[in-house]
């Protein structure tokens, strides 16, 4: 299996499911009569970044993975998002970009060395880097995203996470 799979398509997914997410914050507020920004600007503990970077984090992780694996830069975002037209529009942008991308920018790149800034004169390959690292980080902020909806009371459940599944007739 190409990394494409892995990367682009989950990612893409996930993006989806956070678009739902985002969407059912809103209604919550609005059924609550309180400002969505309330809980855009929750966190689960003090030293947690709150739902809005969570949420930047998330497709900052899926726009980078993607370049690095494919050999390119990825496009840099200012993180100036401070509403939810804005967050769903980060959100759409990065979905864009993975858009722009096929199988065939994934050739070689499970071998393809990619350097971590934060550990200067180290690399991993390809693939280690994105079971080991990429997917993990993406993972982490997509769940703490999802966790500060469902701990301020925005009906969520398992399959808003998931998302829609592949099926095929036995």
């Amino acid at each position: 299996m190409s990394l494409y799979e892995p990367t682009v398509l989950q990612f893409s997914k996930m993006l989806n499911n956070f678009e739902v997410w985002l969407d059912a914050a809103a209604e919550h507020a609005k059924s609550k009569n309180f400002d969505v920004s309330v809980l855009l600007t929750s966190r689960l503990a003090p030293d947690q970044f709150h739902l809005i970077r969570q949420v930047q984090a998330a497709c900052d992780q899926a726009k980078s993975t993607a370049a690095r694996l494919a050999g390119q830069d990825p496009p840099k975002h200012a993180d100036t998002e401070v509403t939810l037209d804005e967050l769903k529009a980060r959100i759409a942008t990065v979905k864009s970009y993975l858009a722009t991308f096929t199988p065939a920018h994934f050739e070689g790149a499970e071998a393809r060395a990619i350097s971590l800034p934060f550990l200067p004169g180290k690399v991993m390959t390809g693939v280690n880097f994105l079971h080991e690292m990429a997917l993990p980080n993406f993972y982490f902020h997509a769940t703490t995203a999802y966790a500060i909806l469902r701990h301020n009371g925005v009906a969520l459940g398992k399959q808003h996470f998931i998302g829609g599944l592949t099926l095929a007739d036995a």
